[in-house]
């Protein structure tokens, strides 16, 4: 095994600075869209892209590029990646029209789309052991601030530089950072190494196939988060026409010429798959929570952003502290601690369903949400970061681009599932009653049984691998790094 790279940990702040930026820009757009309205005076379908087209082109080009990274190498996806999303970002500050800001935020979504693979392709490639867990823990912390602070951020900038072009700001505040963080990586991250032998083809068909699923799946539900009745649900056919006909392409690519897009054989990784279908269950349900408290803080209770973004803030900061500490327990515990922290995400919100109902219309809202996000939080961080760390405990580095193109599409997917459901719950409960408190209640009970659902594939996987590994004592009864925990 070779020594690890003295510049690592240097390497993984950069790493962690990209990530953040390009998951934030999911999230703190939402409190400008208002601001951004008025000034471009662009309709509401237009405004409803400049977030919806950034999420479709984020997920839409994820599996390819951890596959580019494993083949091309990181370093070069990464700094690419990053100097797009620095230029796009740029492009879309200055945007005079919402035509071109709806062209350029495609554009920045797919390059935060190429960018994302190659922060946990690097940490694979980095990291061993329990370092690893620790790296997969404070990435796992920026994942969880950069949902919840959004908000915050993007009130902040807004109150700093006006209503009029306040909006222009959530784009402009890129552009220090990227042009820094360019830099920086260039002269931390590991070189990458030189191709041996020819390079691997990309399979062009079976990114046809998998992008053409992928868009066509989440294309009508990121359009049915405020209005489902609209949205072209025709497209779910098509989505599974086109994700069988990859899958028979992939199989018949291993076969004949052994460079498919993605190795299906990763898969049948129990725990690969696991983590994958629980980070997707899980991403439905906590996403969705900041999208439905939004609307109800501003538009129901009368917030402003900066206070709706303090409300939300306290589920960063305790996910950032436990996500950090997550690393060694992951290491020691494995699985069970997805469980119990899925179980405290569960009854934080809960508790936040019941504060909302307790608190209705009162002055005390903003400090009961607060109070019970704090407690979701403090779950959360204990899910991402080791969920993510198990799901590619088993996957060798040389595939882990591609992997974590596959789980990380996953999220998106499920995200706008969790959006889509609640929104279409949400908005429904609205419109029949007109009570906000009514509509809220109603969306926090699907977010609820989303997060459930994640719990019990969680304790079902626990179960069945301590049936598996029912072994001499000593043997850990989880599959991080194998049946016996390791690295």
């Amino acid at each position: 095994m070779h020594d690890p790279d003295p510049r690592r940990w240097w390497a993984l702040s950069v790493c962690l600075v990209a990530g953040f930026m390009s998951l934030l820009d999911v999230s703190i757009v939402n409190v400008a869209l208002p601001s951004m309205q008025a000034d471009l005076d662009a309709s509401a379908a237009q405004v409803s892209w400049v977030v919806s087209g950034y999420a479709l082109t984020f997920g839409l080009v994820l599996v390819a590029a951890g596959r580019l990274g494993d083949d091309r190498g990181r370093r070069r996806m990464f700094l690419a990646g990053l100097a797009l999303f620095t230029l796009t970002s740029a492009v879309a500050g200055l945007a005079p029209t919402p035509e071109v800001l709806v062209a350029v935020r495609l554009l920045q979504g797919a390059a935060a789309g190429l960018l994302s693979p190659q922060v946990v392709g690097l940490i694979q490639d980095l990291f061993r052991g329990p370092e690893r867990g620790t790296a997969f823990g404070m990435f796992g912390a920026v994942v969880g601030i950069s949902t919840a602070v959004g908000p915050l951020l993007g009130g902040l900038l807004l109150a700093l530089a006006g209503d009029a072009d306040g909006w222009r700001w959530v784009f402009f505040v890129n552009i220090p950072i990227g042009l820094g963080a360019l830099v920086f990586a260039a002269r931390v991250l590991p070189r990458d190494a030189p191709a041996r032998g020819p390079r691997r083809p990309l399979d062009v068909p079976g990114v046809a196939l998998l992008g053409t699923g992928v868009v066509c799946l989440m294309l009508p539900l990121v359009l049915a988060e405020r209005d489902p009745a609209s949205s072209p649900w025709w497209l779910l056919p098509v989505a599974v026409a086109a994700l069988v006909a990859f899958v028979g392409w992939e199989r018949r690519a291993g076969r004949t010429h052994g460079h498919p897009l993605v190795d299906l054989g990763l898969l049948r990784i129990r725990s690969y798959a696991v983590g994958a279908t629980l980070g997707a269950t899980y991403f439905a349900g906590f996403t969705s929570i900041f999208f439905v408290l939004t609307l109800y803080l501003q538009n129901g209770l009368g917030y402003t952003p900066l206070q709706t973004g303090l409300a939300m803030t306290p589920f960063a900061l305790s996910s950032a502290l436990t996500s950090a500490w997550s690393g060694r327990l992951v290491a020691r515990y494995g699985q069970p601690v997805v469980v119990a922290g899925l179980a405290v995400v569960l009854a934080g919100l809960v508790a936040t369903d019941v504060a909302l109902a307790l608190t209705a219309g009162s002055p005390l809202t903003g400090w009961a949400v607060a109070a019970t996000l704090l407690v979701a939080g403090a779950g959360g961080g204990l899910v991402v970061a080791p969920n993510q760390t198990i799901a590619l405990s088993e996957i060798p580095p040389a595939a882990g681009g591609t992997a974590a193109g596959v789980l990380q599409t996953g999220q998106r997917i499920g995200t706008a599932v969790g959006l889509s459901a609640v929104g279409a719950v949400f908005f429904t409960r609205l419109a029949a009653t007109g009570d906000w408190a009514s509509a809220i209640s109603r969306g926090l009970v699907v977010t609820v049984g989303l997060v459930a659902l994640a719990l019990v594939l969680g304790i079902v996987d626990v179960v069945l691998t301590r049936r598996r590994t029912a072994t001499p004592a000593g043997h850990r009864p989880t599959h991080l790094g194998g049946p016996t925990g390791g690295g």
